[in-house]
C-alpha cells in the first residue's frame, strides 16, 4: 500500500500539515487515486478511505479530518470542537478556522489555491479554499480576521499558498480581469497578455500572497506546483474542461495541532 503523498511548507514546519498531491489513494478512473472530495461521482468509500489516508501521513484518526461545502465566497467557520459536524452536514464557507488540538482543518481544491495558515505562539491555525472568487471577495483576509478572534496576531500568522493553476496555464477572459480591477486597478499587475486576442494570464498565486501581504501577514510562502501542467501529480479542473469535461477528483490541503 503507497502513502498518501503531500507537500509541506517550510513556513510551517513544526506543524501537522500537507498539501496532498492526487498519489496514494484506492479511486479509480478519473478520480485515481487520493481523490478527496465528498462532492463528487466517486464511491463515497473510496474517499473515506483516500481522506483516512490522508489523515494518517499527519499521524492523526481519520475523525480529526473536518471540511466544508465550499462555495467560492468568504464565509470562515470556527470550529469549537472536535467532531463539529458530520460529512452531510458541513457548513457551505470556504475557510476554517481553529484553536482546539487534534482537529485537521481541510479544503479541497483541483486549480484553486489552497492555503494553510499558523500562529504557532498562539496555537491557532486555518485553511481556506481561494479561487479567484473567494479571493477577490476577501477569503483570505476573514480567516485571519477569525484566527484573530482567537488569539492570533496577524503578524505573526504564517501562510502557504499550495499547488494551484499558475499564470501561465491559466488564461482569463475580460470578465474575470474587469471583477478583479473593480476592486483595485492596482491589481493589473497580475495580469500578462494571453496567447490570444482579448485573453490574459492570471497569477492567481501571486495575487492571493500580495492580498495577504497587504492584510499584515510577514510571512507568505508559496509552493512552486502548478495543478493544471503536473498531471501526475495533481487533478485539475481546467485540464479536465480543455480535454473536453468529465467527472474529476480533488486534493486535499489540511492542518492540524498537535494532539494534547
Amino acid at each position: 500500500m503507497s502513502a498518501a503523498e503531500f507537500l509541506a511548507a517550510d513556513s510551517l514546519a513544526g506543524l501537522r500539515h500537507g498539501f496532498f498531491t492526487r498519489r496514494g489513494g484506492v479511486s479509480g478512473g478519473p478520480f485515481a487515486t487520493l481523490n478527496c472530495s465528498l462532492n463528487g461521482r466517486d464511491d463515497r468509500e473510496s474517499v473515506r478511505r483516500n481522506r483516512a489516508r490522508a489523515m494518517d501521513a499527519l499521524g492523526l484518526p481519520p475523525a480529526a479530518l473536518l471540511g466544508l461545502h465550499q462555495v467560492h465566497g468568504a464565509a470562515a467557520i470556527t470550529v469549537a470542537a472536535p467532531g463539529a459536524w458530520g460529512e452531510d452536514d458541513r457548513p457551505q464557507a470556504d475557510a476554517l478556522v481553529t484553536d482546539r488540538p487534534g482537529v485537521a482543518l481541510g479544503v479541497v481544491t483541483a486549480d484553486c489555491a489552497p492555503v494553510l495558515l499558523a500562529d504557532a505562539a498562539a496555537g491557532v491555525v486555518g485553511a481556506a479554499h481561494a479561487g479567484w472568487r473567494g479571493a477577490v471577495l476577501g477569503v483570505l483576509e476573514a480567516t485571519v480576521a477569525a484566527m484573530e478572534r482567537l488569539g492570533a496576531v496577524r503578524a505573526r500568522i504564517a501562510a502557504a499558498i499550495g499547488p494551484c493553476i499558475r499564470q501561465p496555464s491559466y488564461e482569463v477572459g475580460p470578465d474575470l480581469r474587469e471583477a478583479v480591477l473593480a476592486r483595485d486597478a492596482a491589481d493589473a499587475r497580475f495580469f500578462a497578455p494571453g496567447r490570444r486576442e482579448g485573453r490574459w494570464q492570471f497569477d492567481l498565486p501571486g495575487y492571493c500572497a500580495a492580498r495577504l501581504a497587504a492584510a499584515g501577514l510577514r510571512a507568505v510562502e508559496t509552493l512552486a506546483a502548478d495543478t493544471l501542467a503536473d498531471e501526475a501529480r495533481f487533478f485539475s479542473h481546467r485540464r479536465s474542461m480543455l480535454a473536453g469535461g468529465g467527472p474529476i477528483g480533488h486534493q486535499l490541503s489540511a492542518i492540524a495541532l498537535a494532539p494534547a
